[in-house]
């Protein structure tokens, strides 16, 4: 028998419901609270859609004495909205706030655990220009002038193709319409950038800032005009 495709789908189709997958898209946990205000309804109501996705095991949840903290599942739960968000029809854009975030998500945004937006994918493109990467397929390489590259960043390699998951994928970014390294070496990219202070998270979104320092450093290193 074939997978029920269509209970996934009529889930991710709520709109509640993906407004909070959307926000769960930056990798980390959430309280319910949190992703209710951001959904903009009420507690119970965030409570009620978000038990519906524990029980298709979209989302998983952490207790810590009263409170519940949500996250999503796998990464692969993440690909697939990211591959949804590719065919999907912009949202209007209703008020200066929703202005500011759209630009803000589309400049720099975590896709779960790795950068996308347009530093992500210049970031990359980068990468591929210095001969530091090459794509193959649909996965990168890393060089051996990569390799050295990665090693003076503070990145091991050999640690990161230890992991249990895919390596250096290549992931379609959804607004740029074009590819950022995702998996392990993507993850160990965004999160040596965090460590460095070159980007900082914002608030109740997923965009990322870059930072002063970091746009000198990201110059420096991927040669980028900011």
């Amino acid at each position: 028998m074939n997978p029920n495709i269509s209970k996934i789908a009529s889930l991710i189709s709520d709109p509640t419901r993906s407004s909070i997958l959307l926000s769960l898209m930056d990798g980390r946990i959430h309280p319910a609270s949190e992703l209710a205000y951001t959904a903009k309804v009420k507690p119970q109501t965030a409570s009620f859609h978000l038990q519906k996705m524990l029980e298709a095991n979209l989302v998983s949840v952490e207790r810590h004495g009263r409170h519940r903290y949500y996250k999503l599942t796998s990464s692969d739960v993440a690909k697939v909205i990211e591959q949804m968000l590719i065919i999907s029809p912009n949202s209007p854009v209703t008020s200066l706030r929703d202005s500011r975030e759209k630009s803000a998500i589309h400049f720099a945004r975590t896709c779960y655990d790795h950068l996308a937006g347009y530093i992500g994918v210049q970031i990359t493109n980068s990468l591929i220009e210095q001969g530091f990467i090459k794509k193959i397929d649909m996965n990168y390489e890393v060089t051996s002038e990569g390799f050295q590259f990665f090693q003076e960043f503070g990145i091991d390699l050999e640690e990161q193709k230890k992991k249990r998951r895919a390596y250096a994928r290549c992931c379609l970014d959804w607004s740029e319409r074009e590819h950022h390294i995702a998996g392990a070496l993507g993850n160990a990219l965004l999160l040596k950038m965090l460590e460095l202070n070159w980007i900082t998270r914002m608030p109740k979104i997923r965009a990322v800032k870059v930072t002063p320092s970091g746009k000198v450093e990201l110059q420096k290193h991927f040669k980028m005009q900011l």
